[in-house]
């Protein structure tokens, strides 16, 4: 059961932090190239890690890290207003690449150069 609540914790503090990046006015976080990939609740529900990837690459998630870890105290208080929680737990940012590296992987596919079948070759 306890997993469970965890777990619910995680995608709604996920979806908060989501929908209030364009709100924040840090110029290091750029809102419409950052993605929350996800957040894992520590089992005590005191701390919340918070992976951020970039579609700029690792060196821009690591500078919205910064701009999201001074920006914590704000989507703390989202998230204590917003679920009607007691205590939010303690935000870590930690950058992710897997939005660089997804796209590294689309491109490689893109660039092979694989005929199409035509509905004739099926026949």
């Amino acid at each position: 059961m306890a997993d469970f609540k965890a777990a619910r914790l995680s995608s709604d503090i996920q979806r908060i932090i989501s929908g209030n990046l364009r709100d924040l006015k840090d110029p290091r976080i750029n809102a419409e190239r950052l993605t929350v990939v996800r957040v894992d609740v520590s089992r005590d529900r005191s701390v919340a890690r918070v992976y951020v990837s970039s579609l700029d690459g690792m060196e821009a998630a690591k500078e919205a890290v910064k701009g999201l870890e001074s920006a914590s105290g704000l989507l703390r208080h989202e998230i204590v207003a917003i679920l009607g929680i007691r205590k939010a737990p303690e935000l870590r940012f930690l950058p992710d690449d897997s939005a660089e590296y997804s796209a590294h992987i689309s491109k490689m596919l893109k660039d092979l150069n694989i005929p199409e079948e035509t509905e004739e070759e099926n026949i």
